[in-house]
């Protein structure tokens, strides 16, 4: 909630006692002083709820907030998990922001509300005017659909829109900007949002839009000879960066393009691919080098195609994209890369200035930090699994895992800290904790329990790991180990799925261990779950359910809310993808 501290028109301050008060106000507390002459009527509240899996949506309404400050805005940001839907229907002026995440799913924070508001007990809205902020990924299908879910429904309940819906990609800060600007004018305000000049990149920290180079440490495989996975253990220096992390914060990496495509890209272009090129963020470049490093070479969405059909003569192409149907344009888009285009489905370029129109930017890709900076001053530890495949008569591969596992010896990669406060380890040094992370969802349960082992945590310690085979797949085999050993991993349940004729999978460790990982429970125990997130996190999920049905005694209501509360306590969180 913000306050406003008015002052008088005659109250005996120079101009200069005002200024210094105002600064002093807003750096300390984040007040406004406001001249009561200027408040041009009644205050408007603004309520932002917010549902955020990973950080995104809760950054984006901090600013959102900040625009809003002061003034006559009286503005209050909400997490939607805590929020009373019973006030909806008394809202003035509200603002979603929200991710999508998984299969079109609300954040786990926002999915009470969610499923409130478009079931049958949702309350008449009128006289609530609304705007919605929807973040995605035009990678996946159901883009944005929790933030166009919350929109249709506050519509159909009577709300008034009074800004559009405004939908975002990965790369969200001009459309972000854009809808803040268009919100606080809708609301009477003057819109003053705050940008960086990319020329003065050298002046600002190091973050997101300043990436630290950081030299590589060490980078292994840590899967064994003839694993069928390859898994590598990467050390980054953060030496000089000044960017502090916490366990449970992710590592935003920006990657290489493949050389060799690159080139049989530029190769195959119907034009002078020496000009130079916009950048993304500011600037100019050769073709090549925007190539390598600023834009995806990788991704096809449907949105590509129908800027490339509009360019080239190709009748399948032209097929695939009117029909209208997405399915069938996402299954012509899976497995396929812009190399494809370039040499199945040519298109006529002008040069590359129009070229690189049609292309999105380069995203960094976020890892979940393996390491305790405590453990590991100055490092940050990170667990990549490489996705190699092949399609279409082409081998294929992650951008960012293939660049660590065959490109990135001798190169220092841009990195950012993510923070992500929806993943935390409890405070509490006594608290029993639960993790479950198959594959390369252990990597923060790593970091975690270094940090309880540094701490002197005296509380217990729980993990469910999962791989294939235990031969080639265990992951961190002697850390975990030897942390059992010395006793800081009080329990260690592994289910190596492919070691005997009928699959084993982490829930299915969990359903045995239910009695006493109840027990674990009703000790207030924090329960984690790192991994995929459209199947394993829902089956570990729903087996979590069935274990506080059975071995609690509670029906299937009982048992939903008893999670809710988890969840409520921040008892139960995920970091899923």
């Amino acid at each position: 909630m913000s306050h406003r501290i008015l002052i008088p028109e005659d109250a005996p301050f120079t101009s200069e006692q005002r200024e210094w008060l105002s600064g002093f106000l807003s750096k300390t507390f984040g007040t406004a002083l406001d001249d009561a002459a200027e408040q041009d009527g009644p205050v408007i509240p603004v309520t932002i709820l917010v549902g955020s899996q990973t950080g995104n949506a809760e950054s984006c309404a901090k600013k959102m907030a900040k625009d809003l400050n002061g003034g006559r805005f009286e503005t209050e940001v909400v997490d939607m998990g805590q929020y009373d839907p019973g006030r909806l229907a008394e809202e003035k002026n509200l603002l979603i922001i929200t991710s999508t995440y998984g299969d079109g799913e609300p954040p786990d924070n926002a999915a009470d509300l969610y499923e409130f508001i478009l079931g049958d007990e949702a309350p008449t809205m009128k006289g609530v005017q609304f705007s919605v902020l929807a973040l995605g990924d035009t990678e996946y299908p159901d883009f944005c659909k929790c933030g166009i879910d919350f929109d249709n429904r506050l519509e159909s309940l009577g709300a008034q829109r009074f800004y559009q819906r405004v939908d975002c990609d990965v790369d969200y800060d001009e459309a972000f900007a854009s809808w803040r600007k268009g919100v606080v004018e809708s609301l009477g305000g003057a819109a003053s949002i705050d940008t960086v000049d990319s020329a003065e990149s050298e002046s600002i920290p190091f973050g997101k839009k300043n990436p630290f180079h950081s030299p590589i440490l060490r980078n292994d495989n840590l899967n064994g000879p003839d694993a069928e996975k390859e898994t590598h253990h990467v050390e980054l220096s953060l030496e000089g960066a000044g960017m502090d992390y916490v366990v449970g914060d992710a590592l935003g990496v920006f990657p290489v393009n493949q050389e060799d495509q690159v080139d049989e890209i530029l190769d195959s272009l119907p034009f002078n691919t020496n000009e130079q090129v916009p950048i993304p963020g500011g600037g100019e470049g050769s073709l090549r080098d925007a190539l390598m490093t600023s834009y995806d070479i990788r991704a096809l969405t449907p949105k590509l195609l129908q800027a490339w059909q509009k360019r080239s003569g190709s009748p399948y192409l032209r097929s695939v994209v009117e029909s209208g149907d997405r399915k069938v344009m996402n299954e012509f888009c899976w497995g396929r890369e812009l190399i494809d285009l370039v040499t199945e489905y040519p298109a006529d370029f002008s040069d590359g200035e129009e070229f690189v129109t049609v292309l999105k930017k380069l995203q960094p890709r976020l890892y979940s930090i393996a390491s305790s900076p405590n453990a590991h001053p100055g490092e940050v530890h990170l667990t990549i699994a490489i996705v190699r495949y092949h399609s279409h008569g082409r081998e294929r591969g992650g951008v960012c895992s293939t660049f660590f596992a065959d490109r990135a010896e001798g190169l220092q990669p841009g990195v950012f800290v993510h923070h992500n406060k929806a993943f935390r380890l409890v405070d509490d040094d006594d608290a029993p904790v639960i993790m479950v992370g198959p594959g390369t969802g252990v990597a923060p349960f790593r970091a975690f329990l270094e940090e309880r082992r540094v701490r002197g945590a005296a509380g217990k310690n729980w993990l469910f790991f999962g791989n294939p085979h235990r031969e080639t797949d265990f992951l961190y085999e002697e850390e975990f180990v030897s942390m059992q050993k010395d006793g800081i991993l009080t329990h260690l349940d592994l289910a190596f799925s492919r070691d005997q004729e009928e699959k084993i999978y982490v829930q299915h460790q969990m359903e045995e261990r239910g009695a006493d990982l109840w027990k674990w429970l009703e000790a207030g125990a924090s329960f984690y779950v790192c991994g995929d997130a459209s199947r394993m996190a829902k089956d570990v999920d729903a087996c979590l359910h069935r274990i506080v049905e059975k071995h609690g005694g509670k029906s299937e209501d009982e048992a939903k809310n008893y999670i809710k509360g988890l969840k409520r306590e921040k008892r139960y969180q995920r970091d899923v993808y």
